[in-house]
């Protein structure tokens, strides 16, 4: 396809690493697609990662655990070092999981060609070891792009209650800010947090994430019909972090007052499957468990859906994020129905896209699914028009591929 947008000013070729203990054929949207974006505006662009087991924590079918595989993945050249395989509850096997990978990333940074500038996807801040040592040895500088505020996170969601840890996590995670040429943060909220640690202001900047843009097409909007259900869709990780528990509470109070509103759960995790035996065993018939479902076949989740759902913990970490699913709804063109604080909401309400609820609370889930339900189709279509307008003027990769592009100019101008 033609590419219409316009040049971007910027010096010549640079060669950026992207090191991301995620990378496709993870779910993932700072990988290929953002690499292919950067090569548009004239750079280099080659990965570094692991083996890919997100979010099972089983290595993929046709990948197996070796020392430097590489793979070249729609013309950008990808070095997977090994991890040990895990997303489950077990703080030390999540520990194991992310510090192998800082490990063995740490090694074989130093085997590859040099670049000019390393992009860090975290979570885990840990992936940005390799990168600090090829800072400190060959002065190479890295931006950080940080999606999950550690420790606040780790806290919120159990995963690790011991304080002492906390603390000394809290100590590591700075240092590592204080480490890197820029941080990239998803949220206002997530940038006050950090000017609160010490960061200094001109070294944070705010960029959304985007959505797996090919995700959603195919996508087209569902007019309703008089008699079919009304089906709201999930999708996406489902962990303690998204608390679906209450979704289960929501949806045994419309079996008897809405029964023509149906909830369909797409995504793996940790809870997923207690989650599945908790309906089946209250009977609860009105919420489908469809497991996990690689990301190519999403449009056909989105077309069957008349509206889309968020929800996290009521926890105050979690009002400076920005869940990536909120992108991928929006993009799609469905109405959302959030229970999230702070700035997630902020996005659906300046967008006019959808309701909000109080997190955690099931009565108000129902309400607002019965007040989406009883929308009338025009209304319904319009919503969707301004979350995929929103999107495309806000969020998108293009726009935010130019504001990365930016701050790496700006990083190695400051590094000359």
């Amino acid at each position: 396809m033609l590419d219409l947008r316009p040049p971007l000013p910027h010096p010549p070729a640079v060669r950026i690493l992207l090191l991301s203990q995620f990378f496709e054929p993870e779910p993932f949207n700072k990988g290929v697609s953002f690499a292919k974006e950067l090569q548009l505006y004239g750079h280099e662009v080659s990965g570094l990662t692991g083996f890919p087991n997100y979010p099972g924590g089983r290595i993929y079918p046709g990948y197996k655990l070796r020392w430097c595989q590489k793979d070249v993945n729609d013309g950008i050249s990808v070095t997977r070092v090994p991890l040990y395989p895990s997303h489950d509850r077990s703080a030390l096997r999540r520990i194991a999981n992310y510090g192998s990978f800082a490990l063995s990333s740490l090694v074989a940074i130093f085997c590859l060609p040099r670049p000019d500038l390393v992009y860090v996807y975290g979570p885990p801040p840990t992936a940005a070891l390799a990168a600090i040592g090829l800072r400190l040895v060959k002065g190479v500088p890295f931006v950080l792009n940080d999606n999950d505020l550690w420790p606040d996170s780790l806290d919120a969601t159990g995963m690790i209650k011991s304080k002492r840890l906390l603390r000394l996590i809290r100590w590591g995670v700075n240092w590592v800010y204080r480490c890197a040429a820029h941080v990239v943060v998803i949220s206002p909220g997530y940038r006050r947090h950090l000017l609160d640690r010490g960061i200094p202001p001109d070294r944070v900047s705010v960029i959304f994430n985007w959505s797996i843009e090919d995700v959603a097409e195919g996508v087209v909007p569902k007019p309703r019909r008089p008699g079919e259900p009304f089906v709201i869709a999930f999708a996406g990780n489902i962990g303690p972090a998204q608390n679906l528990d209450v979704v289960i509470d929501a949806a045994k109070k419309l079996l008897t007052t809405a029964p023509d509103i149906r909830f369909v759960i797409a995504g793996g995790g940790v809870d997923q499957p207690a989650l599945a035996e908790r309906a089946r065993a209250e009977g609860v018939t009105n919420i489908e468990f469809l497991g996990r479902i690689p990301p190519r076949e999403m449009p056909a989740i989105f077309n069957r859906a008349d509206a889309v759902l968020v929800h996290l913990r009521d926890e105050p970490v979690f009002e400076c994020t920005v869940p990536s699913k909120i992108q991928a709804y929006l993009r799609a063109g469905k109405p959302v129905l959030i229970g999230v604080r702070g700035d997630a909401a902020a996005i659906i309400e300046e967008a006019e896209a959808g309701f909000t609820f109080e997190p955690g609370n099931s009565d108000q889930m129902a309400e607002a699914a019965i007040r989406m339900r009883d929308l009338s189709p025009d209304s319904l279509a319009t919503m969707g028009r301004a979350a995929e307008i929103y999107y495309r003027e806000r969020l998108s990769r293009e726009v935010g591929t130019v504001a990365f592009i930016k701050i790496f100019e700006r990083v190695l101008a400051e590094r000359k």
